[in-house]
């Protein structure tokens, strides 16, 4: 079985400026036949841990198993891992079938076998029409399917992709996400795929592991993160436009509880106000994501002070429209916050968003996420 374990990994380097920490003690554990994808923001320690698990640096500290066999100190050659790199690597001097087969000749596999898989991969990558041509003949999705080939036709136990898709254009890489997953399905291998690219992360992976400054900050199936995000960094990194976040604190009146912000001050349903009972005259933060968000345009003369919202969502303060981003079935309407902090709503396109317009905003109330106001950003709620 293909299991891989980071027990305890850190990797350090030492720099000018002194010992830098790219990866800092991590532990997780990649499920037989899964397709992990590691994200985070440039410098987060994705790439490094890649390395290290295909044996092209050493980790500082901790164990790396594959399979069940500690493999610190055995070479890349024998880990039978294959890697997929960003600038894709391919040999200049050598045709498509070359760059495919090279590997396995190598490993002094026989002629015919050579043949045989490597006609599967190019059969499969839709690249058979491209065998005997050079990578200086190849498009960017090309040298991608090429790349992934070479790996393909090794038959590791445990595929390393390292933002193979970054270098494309959106419709191309969209498109080879969707043969990427359709290849995992096939291989029923081991996959750990490497991005920076959220929207990335969520549609390939069957779990994804979010980094930020070498540490794992979360792990868990695409829409558990979504929905239910650790922290205010995981929260404000998985999901476009990124979740709105509103200082403030907690309050109580009577039997209840507020959110008393630059929103205004909304009352809690109680599912909420349970777990927000020790908070209570405490600094807290806010989340909502634009999806979860309504408006209401103040007309003129303008109607009382709160018109009426859809049910079950709850009445902020009013505020104005600044910037509106139409993207052709919906819009990204920006509003002006009391505290100068920008908020954005997702809504379906429509005349009546203009910049200027006074709106009152609504918060969807069974989708709000209450964090800590510290370094720490944990989530309450």
């Amino acid at each position: 079985m293909a299991v891989v374990s980071w027990e305890h990994i850190t990797k350090s380097f030492s720099t000018r400026a002194g010992k830098f920490t790219a990866v800092d003690d991590l532990n997780l554990i990649v499920h037989d036949r899964e397709f992990l994808v590691l994200v985070g923001p440039s410098g987060c320690g994705k790439t490094t841990l890649l390395r290290l698990t295909a044996g092209l640096d050493c980790p500082t500290a901790g164990t790396i198993r594959i399979a069940g066999r500690v493999v610190n100190k055995t070479d890349p050659k024998d880990r039978d891992v294959a890697m997929v790199f960003q600038n894709h690597a391919l040999y200049p001097h050598m045709t498509v079938f070359e760059n495919l087969s090279f590997g396995l000749k190598m490993r002094q596999t026989p002629k015919d076998e050579i043949r045989r898989r490597v006609t599967e991969a190019a059969d499969l990558l839709t690249i058979a029409h491209l065998l005997d041509r050079k990578p200086a003949g190849l498009s960017g999705g090309e040298s991608s399917r090429v790349a992934l080939g070479r790996a393909f036709v090794r038959r590791p136990q445990v595929f390393l992709l390292d933002e193979p898709l970054a270098q494309l254009d959106a419709r191309l890489r969209m498109k080879l996400r969707s043969e990427l997953k359709r290849l995992h399905e096939r291989l029923e291998a081991t996959v750990i795929h490497v991005t920076h690219d959220q929207e990335e992360a969520m549609t390939l992976g069957n779990r994804i592991a979010v980094m930020r400054a070498g540490r794992l900050q979360q792990c868990g199936a695409p829409l558990d993160v979504y929905h239910r995000p650790a922290n205010r960094f995981v929260a404000g990194f998985i999901g476009t436009p990124p979740m709105n976040f509103l200082p403030g604190k907690v309050e109580t009146d009577a039997n209840t509880t507020f959110f008393a912000g630059a929103a205004g001050r909304l009352p809690l349903p109680p599912e909420l106000s349970g777990r927000l009972s020790a908070q209570r005259e405490k600094a807290v933060v806010l989340g909502v994501r634009p999806v979860d968000l309504r408006l209401n345009a103040i007309e003129t003369p303008p109607p009382p002070r709160e018109p009426a919202g859809p049910d079950g969502f709850l009445a902020g303060s009013p505020t104005r429209i600044t910037y509106v981003e139409p993207l052709g079935d919906s819009v990204n309407v920006h509003l002006e916050a009391p505290d100068g902090d920008p908020i954005i709503a997702r809504l379906a396109l429509s005349p009546t968003w203009t910049p200027g317009r006074r709106v009152i905003l609504y918060f969807d109330s069974s989708r709000l996420h209450v964090f800590t106001a510290d370094e720490s950003g944990m989530r309450l709620a």
